[in-house]
């Protein structure tokens, strides 16, 4: 009868682990340091071989990871910690702005049937969809997640192109 048993392997230099950022690329060990880079997303690390953990160095505040022995799992962010209050500033950067418009425009009204008579409205949308796009920009910046990287390997992953 065969034994399974979960073969964890520990975080070394002379390891090749896949990319905890963008989930497609491998990093290794850089030639001469004490540093590790991907070599898709091109981003350095350091790892502390004594708690098994990968820190990103070219980001401030660091993101950083447990080597499980077979994965990464995320750990603590920085400084970064969305209270209550962050979300309520972005609830009212979201919502503020539009509803100013909105507010204005129910006020001051075009003339109805004129080319004007829609504008509000759109001009509403807009200021909406893109306050939205803000705030959903920043938290990829202060997440780190790589868009652009990410359909760009779907996108060779999709056509099988190097």
């Amino acid at each position: 009868m065969l034994n399974h048993q979960n073969h964890k392997t520990p975080l070394t230099y002379e390891g090749t682990y896949l990319c905890p950022i963008c989930r497609c690329g491998q990093i290794h060990n850089l030639t001469l340091m004490e540093a590790m880079g991907c070599d898709l997303c091109h981003h350095i690390f350091t790892i502390n071989l004594e708690k098994q953990i990968l820190k990103m160095v070219d980001r401030e505040p660091s993101l950083t990871w447990r080597w499980t022995g077979n994965t990464w799992k995320g750990e603590h962010l920085g400084n970064l910690e969305l209270s209550w209050i962050y979300w309520l500033i972005a609830l009212s950067f979201v919502l503020f702005p539009p509803s100013l418009i909105a507010l204005s425009g129910f006020i001051f009204p075009p003339v109805s049937g004129s080319a004007w008579s829609v504008f509000p409205l759109i001009w509403t949308t807009l200021s909406f969809l893109l306050h939205l796009l803000i705030l959903l920009w920043l938290m990829a910046e202060a997440y780190q997640f790589p868009v652009i990287l990410f359909f760009k390997t779907q996108f060779r992953r999709l056509f099988n192109l190097s």
